[in-house]
């Protein structure tokens, strides 16, 4: 299920419990969107997408640096970060603990 970020402080509820993917974008990026549609490929996680010309302090405050920027969180902590595109397969595995 994939959530777009509407408001900055809703960031730290939803990335709080259990498995989060989050994905910093935005909308000018080609990657970007060419991992969009392969993150609409996953299911059985949640999927966070945040749109860094709109909320660029929460990605700073990630040490977002290029994108896109894709962070693993496991209640409310990050476990694995990746910047770039990846395939569906290539996300399943970053995904797995």
């Amino acid at each position: 299920m994939i959530n777009y970020l509407e408001n900055e402080n809703d960031f730290s509820n939803i990335v709080k419990e259990g498995l989060t993917l989050v994905d910093f974008y935005a909308d000018w990026c080609g990657p970007c969107k060419l991992l969009g549609e392969e993150l609409e490929k996953l299911d059985n996680i949640k999927i966070l997408k945040i749109n860094c010309d709109m909320f660029n302090e929460l990605a700073l405050k990630n040490g977002v640096m290029s994108i896109p920027a894709l962070f693993l969180y496991k209640d409310g902590v990050i476990i694995k970060q990746s910047v770039g595109y990846k395939t569906v397969d290539e996300l399943k595995e970053f995904i797995k603990e």
